[in-house]
């Protein structure tokens, strides 16, 4: 796979900014919320959950024409559910809700892990620390350490979408690169440039 066509366009990268910067803001509220509320509503969680899977879908839908597409989509899809059922039914059995959290964190973070390594786009490095630290948040729910409801749900969600965020902000910075590496090229090289665009152009 050509690195490119990850985010459909070296010229794209602001996307990716974008995102990133809205993702650590949501997980950061999420661990704000920590520390001034003592018992953190399971509601509120879920909500945060649903506008970063809104946002990571909106995403998807930007760079559709890309292999990106599925990379951000499956998160959106997975967390807009989960974090709508989350939300409208807060009082359900805390032991309940660990599972959910610990199958949702698992899939996300095997699926995002695994495509680092696959698809190796710029700096994938940062989305392979966030996808094991997301399995490693899961595997501790699966754990049913109960006690740790719901502070640790807030912060695990809270962890893991300002990592998502960071790796998406690392993302842009290395398609930016690649960028500026492929204007330098076609600036050594101006023949080449007018070969490619007479082809385009035909």
């Amino acid at each position: 796979m050509a690195v490119p066509v990850l985010e459909g366009s070296r010229h794209n990268w602001g996307r990716s900014v974008q995102l990133g910067i809205a993702l650590i803001v949501l997980g950061g509220f999420a661990l704000i919320t920590i520390l001034i509320v003592n018992r953190v509503p399971v509601a509120v969680i879920g909500w945060l959950i649903v506008l970063a899977a809104v946002v990571e879908a909106v995403h998807a839908v930007r760079v559709r024409s890309s292999d990106g597409f599925l990379f951000h989509l499956v998160p959106g899809v997975a967390g807009v559910p989960i974090g709508l059922l989350i939300a409208t039914h807060p009082d359900t059995d805390p032991v309940a809700w660990m599972l959910v959290f610990a199958s949702l964190f698992t899939i996300l973070g095997l699926f995002r892990t695994t495509a680092a390594f696959r698809l190796r786009f710029p700096n994938w490095g940062w989305t392979a620390v966030e996808g094991v630290v997301t399995l490693v948040l899961g595997s501790v729910m699966w754990a049913g350490w109960i006690w740790l409801v719901p502070w640790f749900l807030a912060f695990a969600v809270g962890l893991s979408l300002v990592l998502r965020g960071w790796s998406s902000v690392m993302l842009a910075v290395g398609l930016r690169r690649l960028s500026r590496r492929h204007r330098g090229e076609q600036q050594r090289h101006p023949r080449r440039r007018e070969q490619a665009s007479g082809f385009a152009a035909n």
